[in-house]
């Protein structure tokens, strides 16, 4: 193929004239000689450019790019694309860079790690053979877990518990804390009380507590916060938690009662709105200080009203976080 750079052919029927000097004829052929040497070279410096060399020196065909031997850039840029495009960190590249996260709350509770354990699950009703396998609690066996208590109109003590945790959650964080969650109705069933008490453990809580709400006779009205006995046997050994889990239930009580305007229990406790146990596995099992609170009879009329009412929950968790702050941030 003729190259677009090299002189035009010799017109049809011209030739060369035998009268000239052999000099003249001899230029002549040494000037087309040279007008032709740039643009073979050039051809075969694009020829050279795009075949390439065998080891043998002899033009070999165009081979692939081994990924290996690419830069990340390089292998990781779109069709198209050049590797300054693809590997470009200036401001001005076209890759976008991810939005940052906005930054945690500071608070009191900065630096604080709490357990919010909702009590139950909705889906222990299904699950009844799973939650009832026993357990060790250090001082006994009892069931895994159990499926909670309802209102007489069949609102679950497990939708109760997870919404106020929720709530508690947002209050907690906008104090600057971390807050764990030891589910979130997320899994079939359970967790097993082993394994709530484990979660608050591993997670080195600086406070854990379980929400539930009672389900006594109509009647029995009001709240309790239910403190860890000194308990020590087997994986129990609640000796350590015993003195700052009081501090923090009182804490939670006082608060409580003033957010909601709820009294304490009027069925135990003594009026104090506090109730030492020893059978309780989320208790026993801990090592972290940990309570829990029973918000309310939701077998009670006027207690069920309330507990129903999600602005009557809203008060209830900040009462709980109020009773954190208090024990934690000072």
């Amino acid at each position: 193929m003729r190259n677009d750079d090299s002189p035009p052919p010799p017109e049809s029927g011209s030739s060369v004239n035998p009268d000239r000097p052999w000099f003249t004829r001899r230029s002549t052929l040494v000037v087309g000689v040279a007008a032709l040497a740039p643009a073979a070279l050039a051809g075969w410096v694009l020829t050279q450019a795009f075949a390439g060399s065998g080891s043998d020196g002899a033009p070999s065909a165009p081979q692939p790019a081994s990924h290996s031997a690419l830069s990340p850039g390089q292998r990781d840029a779109k069709p198209g694309s050049t590797p300054s495009e693809s590997t470009s960190t200036s401001p001005s590249a076209s890759t976008s860079t991810p939005a940052a996260a906005p930054a945690p709350a500071k608070g009191p509770l900065t630096g604080k790690t709490v357990v919010v354990d909702p009590g139950h699950n909705v889906g222990n009703f299904q699950h009844t053979d799973e939650i009832d396998q026993q357990v060790d609690i250090g001082t006994a066996r009892k069931e895994c877990d159990t499926t909670g208590t309802t209102t007489n109109a069949g609102y679950k003590e497990a939708d109760f518990t997870l919404d106020v945790s929720r709530r508690l959650r947002t209050a907690l964080e906008a104090q600057g804390a971390k807050v764990v969650l030891t589910h979130q109705a997320d899994r079939p069933w359970g967790p097993c009380i082993t394994e709530r008490a484990r979660i608050g453990n591993e997670a080195k809580a600086d406070a854990v507590v379980s929400v539930h709400a009672d389900g006594v006779s109509a009647g029995n009205r009001g709240f309790h916060v239910i403190l860890p006995a000194k308990v020590k046997g087997g994986a129990a050994d609640t000796s350590k938690i015993v003195g700052p889990s009081r501090e923090l239930g009182e804490r939670i009580a006082g608060n409580f009662a003033r957010t909601t305007g709820s009294a304490p229990a009027n069925y135990l406790g003594s009026g104090t709105g506090l109730v030492v146990r020893d059978d309780l596995g989320g208790l026993n099992l801990s090592t972290q200080p940990k309570v829990f609170i029973e918000c309310g009879n939701m077998r009670d009329a006027k207690d069920a009203a309330q507990l129903t009412s999600p602005e009557w929950r809203q008060k209830a968790a900040q009462g709980i976080a109020d009773g954190i702050v208090g024990f934690l941030g000072g």
